[in-house]
Formats: structure tokens, C-alpha cells, sequence
């Protein structure tokens, strides 16, 4: 007589994997479905309250009045619409690429500590820019840019051939601390050429710091395209950066091509990076704290956690703006001040972390 097959059986063993894969993978999506949506919650409501704060306090219905039936007689209106509305949009843009770029870094080089900020491609960019209106007496962001491509590319390269200079792999502390101490180098160069330069200090000597202030609808528009190339760039890797995050090897013999991942990735971030530093100035952390919230929820697949890191990019730069805003009103706490208070503790306790050694 034939009897059925014990619970133990091979085939039993394998259905219920595979139910317990399904599960983990239903919970990560609501995870990652939950902290989107709470996310774009908090970025809405800061943005509709960014609007009515700062210098000169606006009512919301004023607000309101001026989105829909705008008025360019009236002050109040001009403020929101010329000033203000420009200013979200732009922090919004500007955070979810330091955010997709911040995790897009982590991804390819394995490193938990990798941030456009720390690791001194910003500051690249930002000395480069420096250097064109000081020196070659460009003005605009449209002729600029290029040069903070060319600094952020410039400053990402020699990061990593200091962190590696010993040879082998680069240890995540060593790489970070290697981007610390290109910033503060690059950071004193570009304070240099400011103070060295009375026209282009008085134009950038916010800018330089980060600042989202005084950039209007052309600034969007000059810098968006650009923004646009980088986010569809890195979106377009979700598969060879979920073969990367199994380790070389194993991404190698499933068929990724890791060199081009890798530079695909580079790119992206160059284009991200440069992009955002030539708009609002080197803002630093956005991309760290991003990239940790999200992978918090999401884990390493990056079909969640990139898109994830997008919108709370964008939400951590227009909160710290609008705090910065609104913390010391009537004055102003410049946007890189203000995100370097949330993001240099969670630096620090990253460091100090025992999982800092890879991802």
C-alpha cells in the first residue's frame, strides 16, 4: 500500500520556499508601497506649506489665490509664484537626483558610505564652476554646467584611485575617507578663487555652501534634461546592479557585463551630480540618507529601492529647506547648512556601525 508523501518530502520543501520567497516579496513591496506613499505625503504637505513660509508669511488662502488666479500686481502673489514656487520645484528635482545618485554610488561600489556629497564629486563640481565664472566669465547655468560635469567626473576619479591606491578592493572607510579629505581640499580651492574674485563672491557666495534661493523657472528648465538623461541612465541598470549586489563573480556568470554597469552607473551619477551641484550649489547627504531610509524598506532590489530613493531625495531636501526657512524666520538657514544637520549624525553613526564593511 502506498503512502503518501511525509510533510518532509523534497517536493513539499520546495513549495514552501517558494511560499515563504512569496511572502518576503509581497511584504517588501508593501514596505517600499507604504514609504512611497507616506514619502509623497510629507513632500506635498511641506511643499503646500513651504509656499506660505519664509521672510514674508502668506496665508494659505493667498496661496491658493495665487495658483489659480495669479495676479502679478500683487506682491504677495509674486512671492509665491516667482520666488517660492520656483524654489520647491527646483528642491525637488535637485533631491530625488542626489537621492537616485546616492544610491546609485552605493550600488556599484558596494560601499554604504558613498554619497555624492562625502565623497567629493559635488565639490568637484562646484570648484569647476568656480573656476568658469571667475576666470572665463561665464554666467549662466546653461554654459556652466558643463563644467560641473567635468569637475564632479574629475573629483570622482581621483577619490577612487586615492582610496585604491594601495591596491586591491577600497574599503568602504577608506574611500569615504579619502572623499572627506578631496572635499575639504576642493572646498578651500573654491573659497579661495571666491575671495580672490569680488564679482563672482557677491553672485555665489551662497551657491557655494548650497542654496536653493533666487534660482527661477530657466534654472529648471536649463538643468532638467540633463536630470532627466541621469535618472532614465540609472533606472535602466535595476537588473545588472541586483546581479552586482550578488558580487562580482556571481554577476559575471549570470551574464552581466559589470565594467558597463559600472560605467553606465558613473555616468549617471556625472550627470546627476553635476547637474544638481550647477543649480543649487554642493549640498551634501541627501543622496546618504536617501539611499539608507530606502534600502531600510526595500532591501537591495532595485526595482523598489531606486525609485524609492527618488522620492525621498526629494522629500528630505524640501523638508531641510523648508526648516531652514522656518526655524530662524525672519532670517535663513542656508539648504546645504540645513541638510548637513540631518545628515552629518547619521554619518557619524554609520561610521561607527558594525555593517559598515560592504553592502
Amino acid at each position: 500500500m502506498l503512502r503518501s508523501a511525509p510533510p518532509t518530502a523534497p517536493g513539499m520543501t520546495v513549495i514552501r520556499a517558494r511560499g515563504a520567497g512569496q511572502v518576503r516579496h509581497v511584504a517588501s513591496a508593501r514596505r517600499t508601497a507604504v514609504l512611497i506613499g507616506g514619502s509623497g505625503a510629507v513632500l506635498v504637505v511641506t511643499a503646500v506649506l513651504g509656499l506660505g513660509l519664509g521672510s514674508l508669511r502668506i496665508d494659505p488662502a493667498t496661496v491658493i489665490a495665487a495658483l489659480t488666479a495669479y495676479d502679478p500686481t500683487n506682491d504677495a502673489h509674486l512671492v509665491v509664484v516667482q520666488s517660492r514656487l520656483p524654489r520647491i520645484l527646483l528642491g525637488l528635482v535637485v533631491g530625488a537626483a542626489l537621492g537616485l545618485a546616492g544610491t546609485l554610488m552605493q550600488s556599484v561600489t558596494r560601499n554604504p558610505l558613498a554619497d555624492p556629497g562625502i565623497l567629493g564629486v559635488n565639490a568637484g563640481a562646484a570648484l569647476f564652476v568656480v573656476i568658469a565664472i571667475a576666470y572665463f566669465g561665464v554666467s549662466s547655468v546653461g554654459n556652466y554646467i558643463w563644467f560641473a560635469f567635468a569637475g564632479a567626473a574629475a573629483a570622482a576619479v581621483l577619490v577612487y584611485f586615492l582610496g585604491t591606491a594601495r591596491g586591491g578592493a577600497a574599503a568602504p572607510v577608506r574611500i569615504a575617507l579619502a572623499g572627506t579629505a578631496v572635499s575639504i581640499v576642493i572646498g578651500a580651492l573654491s573659497q579661495m578663487v571666491l575671495l580672490s574674485n569680488d564679482a563672482a563672491f557677491n553672485a555665489f557666495r551662497f551657491w557655494s555652501i548650497g542654496s536653493l534661493q533666487g534660482r527661477g523657472f530657466e534654472v529648471i528648465l536649463t538643468v532638467l534634461p540633463f536630470l532627466a538623461v541621469g535618472t532614465l541612465l540609472g533606472l535602466a541598470l535595476i537588473g545588472p546592479l541586483n546581479a552586482i549586489a550578488l558580487g562580482d563573480a556571481v554577476a559575471t556568470g549570470l551574464g552581466t557585463r559589470v565594467a558597463g554597469a559600472r560605467l553606465g552607473a558613473a555616468l549617471a551619477v556625472v550627470l546627476l551630480s553635476g547637474a544638481a551641484t550647477a543649480a543649487a550649489g554642493p549640498i551634501g547627504f541627501i543622496g546618504l540618507g536617501a539611499a539608507h531610509i530606502a534600502r531600510r524598506f526595500t532591501g537591495n532590489e532595485h526595482r523598489r529601492l531606486l525609485p524609492a530613493s527618488l522620492v525621498l531625495g526629494a522629500t528630505i531636501l524640501v523638508v531641510a529647506d523648508t526648516l531652514g526657512r522656518a526655524l530662524v524666520a525672519p532670517a535663513e538657514l542656508q539648504t546645504g547648512v540645513a541638510a548637513a544637520l540631518f545628515g552629518g549624525p547619521l554619518f557619524v553613526a554609520l561610521v561607527r556601525s558594525r555593517r559598515v564593511a560592504a553592502l
